[in-house]
């Protein structure tokens, strides 16, 4: 006779499991033990992760740039105290889907600028200042932080935007007219502008 020795084992069982998540995270922001709350945001342009500390959104990061190697940044960079809390992202993820469906001209959710410094932090500071639908050189925005010769490190700053979409890198060119890089990708900086310009 033989006998499965597997039988014995609990069974898994995903509402128990949603369950135990929804309280842990509930007793984490009650006593004040999250840091970091995380989830992903399936959107036309790719799968989003979106992060948020108490103070405000963290980071907003592309498949392509490996949500996976994002989390363990955001551990090391803020802190390890950081949990899968979709509800704690709602309003951003609503307010970024209204704007992939072209309702939305600007965000009016707090931000987190902690991941940005020195002169990449006022590079940051400027973006939102280029307008719904237009777009600004790499060039002009050096000369608005104060530095006309940083062209590069504007670009710099740029591709590492730790909030793209929200902080609109995607609106500046290059002083030609072409497009320039994108940390989402050249096709995803395409449909945004293109989305904007439509509206």
């Amino acid at each position: 006779m033989t006998t499965d020795l597997f039988r014995a084992l609990p069974t898994h069982d995903p509402e128990a499991t949603r369950r135990l998540h929804r309280r842990l995270v509930e007793t984490a922001t009650v006593e004040r033990l999250l840091d970091v709350a995380y989830r992903t945001l399936d959107t036309p342009i790719g799968t989003l992760l979106l992060a948020a500390t108490p103070q405000g959104l963290v980071r907003v990061a592309y498949a392509s740039q490996g949500h996976d190697l994002v989390l363990e940044g955001l551990a090391r960079e803020v802190s390890p105290r950081i949990l899968r809390a979709p509800a704690r992202l709602d309003r951003v993820a609503r307010e970024i889907e209204e704007y992939l469906a072209g309702r939305r001209r600007a965000f009016d959710v707090p931000l987190d600028l902690q991941l940005a410094h020195g002169f990449r932090r006022s590079v940051l500071a400027h973006l939102p200042e280029i307008a719904y639908g237009t777009t600004a050189s790499y060039a002009a925005l050096a000369r608005a932080s104060g530095n006309p010769r940083a062209v590069r490190a504007v670009g710099s700053a740029c591709a590492s935007n730790p909030l793209p979409i929200v902080v609109p890198c995607h609106r500046v060119v290059r002083s030609d007219g072409t497009i320039g890089q994108y940390v989402g990708g050249v096709e995803v900086k395409e449909r945004l502008l293109t989305l904007e310009r439509a509206a």
